[in-house]
This record gives C-alpha cells, structure tokens and sequence, in this order.
C-alpha cells in the first residue's frame, strides 16, 4: 500500500523559512516522479515542485530561487526547503506521487486520482 505522510507545516512571519518533510512507503522512487502541491482557497492546486530519479528538478516560476526540493533515499523522504518565504505562499500543501509526470495544475488536489496523495500540512506566512 502507497503511504505519503507529510510534516513541518507552520505559521511563520514573511522572510522565514520552513522544512516539509514527506516520507513515503509502498514503491520504490526510482518508478515514480514526486512532489509538492499546493493550494489555497479560491485556487487551483498547483505543483510547486517535483522530483524523480534521473531528472532536473521543476519549481514553479513563483518560488524559484526560494525553494528547493530533495531526497533522502535511506529513510524514503523528500524534503521542501521554503525559503523568504511569501505571504502568497500561505496554502495547504501536499506531498504527491505518481508513475507517471506529475501534471503542474489540477483543480482540487487530492482529488486527481492518478496521483497518490499525502494527507496536507498547512503553511501560514503572516506579513
């Protein structure tokens, strides 16, 4: 069975910084892309950023130079590492996996079913 758990969601003020943590289980990340989703209310679920074994890593035009995606392969986690972080940036944001390319907008997340889902972690940026 496919399990995503994600943690470090918080409340920070704009500049700060957080770590997403998403450790997975059930498949091996060397058949799979993975990545962060995310979404706030009133918008689309977009992907922030994604991963996969062989591949450059993608960020979305609005957290380039901010965030940075990687992997520990020995304890099945991918970590976001958020940076200056926005008032923007404030969502609920999502680890994902697929065997497949993840698609870079969906309109709900969670709910694409080609995806395998973790179940959110909410990131608050006060200003």
């Amino acid at each position: 069975e496919v399990q995503l758990v994600e943690s470090g969601g918080d409340s920070v003020q704009a500049g700060g910084s957080l770590r997403l943590s998403c450790t997975y289980s059930g498949f091996s990340f060397d058949d799979s892309d993975m990545g962060w989703y995310r979404q706030a209310p009133g918008n689309e679920c977009e992907l922030v950023s994604s991963i996969s074994s062989g591949g450059s890593p993608y960020y979305a035009d609005s957290v380039k130079g901010r965030f940075s995606i990687s992997l520990d392969n020995a304890k099945n986690t991918v970590f976001l590492l958020m940076n200056s972080l926005k008032p923007e940036d404030t969502a609920v944001y999502y680890c994902a996996a697929a065997f497949g390319p993840l698609l870079d907008r969906l309109p709900l997340c969670r709910e694409y079913e080609n995806n395998y889902w973790g179940q959110g972690t909410q990131v608050t940026v006060s200003s």
